[in-house]
């Protein structure tokens, strides 16, 4: 049990970490390097996402490079419209806030994107594509809604549902382990998240407890839309390197061409951790976890049911050919014997009791929140647009590479 509880204790800081940071540690460990598979993945060139590159600063995009998505829809919104209340989140890019609306006095949880630092690391193709697939997110029960977007000339606002039941990550360590009944139905609403993004040829490739949160009665809202990859039509691949070392499929180590397959792999990590306490193929040594995804075979101990068994050996198989969910994608999944007990009509409609309320007593409840961000001071900065005498050249063409950044819904999609 020490042993077990030092590798948690382990893994919670590890995760902690960017990518960027892992692979900086990888690269000084000598062990690991002589691994032929780290050698390979740490031989990327060029490095084709932006969690491999360097930390060095680098110019903003040229007029040629800019992202323009079409004229502001909403170019009244600014930051002075809200009260920010709380940090509720944090990134590398910027903050999450909980925020009342100072005119209609909603709650909202307001994604607050640092320009500057987006374009240092080259991520405006990858905020612009979470800003996407937000739009996309029509009336989908289990996936964080946007109710609009705007920015300033130093800063990208989301303005997103405010969910407070906490990450599923914050409960698991906690709780350590869910029981059966509980992570099938955190499971099953997770599957029909990631069906319906497929179903919009998206694939969200970086599912892990930290994205998916709990709402006020204990329902899955999936966020972070950062890593999700596009216009991927049911038989597409894609090759980028990019999504929590933890999590990575095998082909996506091999640095081979992917799939949505690679979705249902990262279903059964979440599955297998929220049944077991960590993933599977979890060591505090990162070279032999990637050798262990790569090439140890699946182990399952007997506390788990033969259906929960039968399903983490088909989304955990090595070969995404093989892999459940390989022909029919969700219908495999929804069809599991596993989710035999789960009325997927009902499922949908939220009609099934959660198996545990986060009895939040109201948007001021925070005690799900991490404690590391609530008692951080809410920045002055966060509620006020830079004084035009500090906007510089770079600046002005940081805010030209957001074009088409900002975003209001049509009236039509409120009837």
């Amino acid at each position: 049990m020490k042993d077990k509880t030092t590798a948690l204790t382990s893994f919670m800081k590890q995760r902690r970490m960017g990518l960027n940071d892992f692979i900086q540690r990888l690269a000084t460990n000598s062990y690991a390097c002589k691994h032929p598979e780290v050698q390979s993945i740490l031989n990327l060139s060029p490095p084709q996402d932006p969690e491999l590159m360097n930390t060095n600063p680098s110019p903003p995009p040229s007029p040629s490079q800019q992202i323009n998505l079409g004229p502001s829809s909403n170019p009244s919104a600014k930051p002075s419209d809200f009260h920010f209340l709380k940090v509720i989140g944090k990134g590398s890019f910027g903050k999450v806030l909980l925020a009342r609306h100072r005119t209609d006095d909603q709650f909202y949880a307001v994604k607050v994107l640092q320009k500057k630092a987006i374009l240092k690391k080259k991520e405006e193709k990858h905020i612009m594509s979470e800003r996407n697939v937000l739009l996309k997110n029509v009336k989908h029960p289990f996936l964080v809604g946007l109710h609009y977007s705007f920015q300033t000339a130093d800063k990208l606002y989301f303005i997103l549902d405010y969910i407070n039941g906490g990450e599923l990550f914050y409960h698991l360590q906690r709780e350590r382990c869910f029981l059966e009944p509980r992570a099938r139905f955190y499971a099953a609403e997770i599957a029909s998240a990631l069906g319906y993004l497929h179903s919009l040829n998206i694939v969200y490739r970086d599912l892990k407890p930290e994205n998916i949160l709990l709402d006020s009665q204990g329902h899955i809202i999936l966020t972070d839309f950062g890593l999700c990859k596009e216009n991927i039509e049911p038989n597409g691949t894609t090759s980028t390197f990019c999504g929590t070392p933890e999590y990575l499929a095998p082909e996506v180590l091999h640095k081979q061409p992917y799939d949505r397959t690679v979705d249902w792999w990262c279903l059964g990590a979440v599955l297998y951790e929220m049944l077991y306490g960590l993933p599977p193929f979890y060591s505090r040594n990162t070279a032999e976890m990637y050798d262990n995804i790569l090439n140890k075979p699946l182990q399952l101990k007997p506390n788990i049911s033969n259906a929960a068994r039968h399903l983490l050996e088909g989304l955990l198989q090595k070969d995404r050919t093989k892999r459940l969910g390989c022909t029919e994608d969700f219908t495999e999944i929804k069809n599991h014997i596993f989710f035999s007990p789960i009325n997927w009509d009902d499922l949908n409609a939220k009609k099934i009791t959660p198996p545990f309320n986060p009895n939040v007593t109201g948007p001021n409840d925070l005690r799900h929140f991490d404690p590391e961000f609530t008692d951080e001071p809410v920045p002055s900065s966060i509620g006020c647009s830079p004084d035009s005498a500090l906007v510089t050249a770079s600046i002005k063409e940081a805010a030209e590479a957001f074009v088409g950044f900002s975003y209001a819904p049509s009236m039509d999609s409120y009837l």
